[in-house]
């Protein structure tokens, strides 16, 4: 019991003592990695947001404010309060095209680029090098394995995953992602980063689709199963389940907003490292359609029509 008590202390002392969150960069100025940077600078964080060129982050810059004003229409009744709001948020936002002086001076490091395995790899490369030792890295992945991203740096205690939802703005939920080398002050960290930024953590192991797209990806798979074997039809299976299951949207709707192309990835992906499991076979349909461009309602068409008549 002694013993216990004394670990107990000597755990809450460690916890006391993890450093703030104050100074954040953001790999990848796209829709999450713009997201990311709104809400970290909207409570207070200062960030730098990387990308490529100029160009890519002044885009970036001009879509953080308009999200920005769109909070203020909702939030904010006094237009003086809201200009301010808007101000305020966007003081706190630094741009960059030089990735590896952007970490010189940063707590975390947040990687939201292309869904590639070794361009991950190869970025973390640059940035253990270049980022003080008690920098965190983090990835955004939905679907590759943390652990795998890792491998990449020398820091593999002070690696996790980070994985919001889009619109980041909008969305409440983060899954805070720890391997088995993750640790626990690390964990901590990114945990009550989450919560700073006024999101809900939900914690998980590095397992294939952490806990959200592990269940949603075979589901909307499987709806497809059902459409392969003409079991029904689509715009059935989408009404049953608006109807029946309370869904604002249908599986196969959602497959033709989320993109054909990004759940082929992501099952080809899981199907290679995991070839036995039936949840992760490849769906015959969605591969058919890709292959044709027809990848949902980014290109005009998928399961169903998006092009004007």
């Amino acid at each position: 019991m002694a013993a216990s008590r004394g670990m107990g202390a000597l755990l809450k002392r460690s916890f006391s003592t993890l450093k703030e969150i104050s100074n954040v960069t953001v790999i990848g100025s796209g829709l999450m990695g713009s997201g990311i940077a709104q809400v970290a600078a909207q409570n207070g964080m200062n960030v730098t947001l990387v990308d490529v060129s100029d160009g890519i982050l002044s885009k970036a810059k001009e879509g953080i404010e308009n999200s920005l004003n769109r909070v203020v229409k909702k939030e904010f009744k006094d237009p003086k309060e809201g200009e301010d709001f808007v101000k305020k948020a966007m003081s706190h936002i630094g741009m960059s095209t030089d990735v590896e002086r952007s970490v010189v001076s940063c707590d975390l490091v947040i990687e939201a680029i292309i869904e590639n395995i070794k361009i991950k790899q190869e970025l973390f490369t640059r940035l253990d090098k270049a980022a003080p030792s008690s920098t965190v890295f983090a990835s955004n992945t939905s679907s590759l394995s943390i652990t795998e991203i890792a491998s990449s740096v020398t820091r593999k205690d002070r690696f996790g995953g980070l994985h919001f939802f889009n619109p980041v703005p909008v969305m409440e939920l983060v899954e805070v992602i720890r391997t088995d080398q993750t640790s626990e002050e690390t964990f901590q960290l990114l945990f009550s980063f989450v919560k700073m930024i006024k999101k809900h953590p939900v914690t998980c192991k590095d397992t294939p689709g952490f806990i959200v797209n592990r269940l949603l990806v075979p589901y909307l798979v499987e709806a497809v199963r059902l459409l392969e074997r003409g079991d029904a039809t689509a715009e059935d299976i989408d009404i049953a389940m608006k109807k029946g299951a309370g869904y604002p949207m249908g599986p196969i709707q959602l497959l033709d907003y989320v993109g054909l192309d990004t759940t082929k990835f992501i099952l080809d992906g899981w199907h290679s490292g995991n070839p036995e499991n039936p949840l992760f076979k490849p769906s015959e349909k969605i591969n058919q359609l890709v292959a044709e461009g027809k990848l949902g309602m980014k290109s005009g068409e998928g399961f169903y029509s998006y092009k004007k008549k």
